[in-house]
């Protein structure tokens, strides 16, 4: 559910913190949030805590779940929260329990649907890139095929909220560099476990893409999400470096943990069709960072709305909704993590640019957007707890199931 509001009233985001010791509790006695600080919380583990405030968005008023992380503390730490596939989806409490995490909040924008295509099924996957415990799982669909809200002037499908093996939180962006080489050559890969693949190239799916069909990646162009599927694809399996299996089609099904499939479209696609089975194949690809010098432990996929203290320009000030944010402060040793609640009196949520401004007030110098509406959710799990708590109302009155996620681990 989305309102809209005057233009004039952009960021105007005031901040009332009220305390919370469960799902929504009473609200006690409001205080003003401390300028340039995150108020303090109920602590749910060493380094984390949770809290609850309301904001006074133009819209109307809206709920907001805080979880301060402290990374710093040597107890703490962030990875992806994911259902072990690519292609998977399943909800934030069930992605958090199986993981251990005491705290997490839904991810990146998603496939989540494929009215334009009859007859292809959405594969759930993730927009942007994704690590987990410093693998790479997949990398960045080009812009136009991207789902969610329009981007704000400068970003990009490739931009992550990352934390690096250093415990810092950084903004960046994760680019895919890769090589098939072939007798007949070497040829740019330009995907990794994607829905969708660029225009005229060669992707690359593994055993973390999952059993979803793979036809979804070659419907589509580079600008227009809604573009008929290519009529000319090719698919190669490669097992142990060599080729084992060619169709013209892309297939789908469980790939084994030595096999990469390759799907071609265009020019693409009339280059695999020149290997044969039997031959050597060699497939590499990494993600190659636009800024940091320090391997990624965690990334996650979203846009940024703040840097350096100054919200983005061109930022969306006009439609209110359920959203999801991150903040970092305190040089990237802390994150907020920002989650609205959808409840009934509170779903008209805020615009992206209140979302940015309320990270500001409460500490951040670098902010970051992820999915929000009816993903949108927060869990936490006291201690003595053996399970998490979803603590705001999903504004689609259940959780919906998302492929990923941040979770917040404690060894204290």
């Amino acid at each position: 559910m989305t309102r809209r509001r005057r233009r004039s009233a952009a960021g105007r985001a005031v901040l009332t913190v009220v305390t919370a010791f469960g799902v929504l509790a009473g609200t006690a006695q409001a205080e003003a949030a401390p300028a340039g600080a995150v108020p303090a919380g109920r602590r749910i583990a060493p380094g984390v805590t949770y809290r609850q405030f309301d904001i006074d968005a133009a819209a109307g008023p809206a709920r907001a779940h805080l979880v301060t992380v402290d990374l710093a503390d040597p107890h703490v730490r962030v990875d992806l929260l994911h259902p072990g596939s690519v292609a998977a989806r399943a909800t934030v409490s069930r992605l958090a329990d199986s993981a251990g995490a005491v705290a997490g909040v839904n991810g990146d924008f998603f496939n989540i649907t494929e009215t334009q295509h009859p007859g292809v099924e959405a594969t759930g996957a993730a927009v942007g890139p994704a690590v987990a415990a410093g693998e790479a799982l997949k990398a960045a669909v080009p812009k136009g095929q991207r789902f969610g809200p329009s981007l704000p002037p400068g970003t990009d499908t490739l931009d992550v909220l990352g934390v690096g093996t250093d415990r810092r939180a950084r903004l960046d962006r994760l680019a895919l560099a890769g090589s098939v080489s072939t007798p007949e050559g070497e040829l740019p890969l330009r995907g990794l476990n994607q829905y969708a693949l660029a225009v005229g190239s060669v992707g690359a799916f593994t055993a973390r893409w999952g059993s979803a069909s793979r036809t979804r990646a070659v419907c589509g162009t580079d600008t227009q999400r809604s573009a008929p599927c290519s009529g000319d694809t090719h698919e190669v399996t490669v097992r142990d470096g060599r080729v084992v299996s060619a169709t013209d089609a892309p297939g789908s099904g469980a790939i084994p943990a030595d096999t990469t499939v390759l799907v071609g479209r265009e020019e693409g696609a009339q280059w695999l069709r020149k290997l044969s089975v039997g031959d050597p194949v060699d497939v590499t690809h990494t993600l190659v960072a636009a800024s940091s010098k320090v391997p990624y432990a965690f990334a996650i996929g979203g846009f940024p709305v703040l840097r350096g203290g100054t919200p983005l320009s061109g930022l969306d000030d006009v439609t209110s909704a359920v959203r999801t944010g991150v903040g970092l402060a305190g040089g990237g040793r802390q994150l907020l993590l920002l989650a609205l609640d959808g409840g009934a009196g509170y779903r008209t949520g805020t615009t992206v640019a209140e979302e940015a401004a309320t990270l500001r007030a409460l500490g951040a110098t670098d902010a970051f957007n992820l999915d929000g509406g009816g993903s949108t959710e927060m869990v936490t799990r006291d201690t003595g707890d053996t399970a998490v708590t979803v603590r705001n109302h999903p504004s689609g009155g259940a959780e919906r199931p998302v492929p990923n996620g941040i979770g917040v681990f404690s060894t204290g």
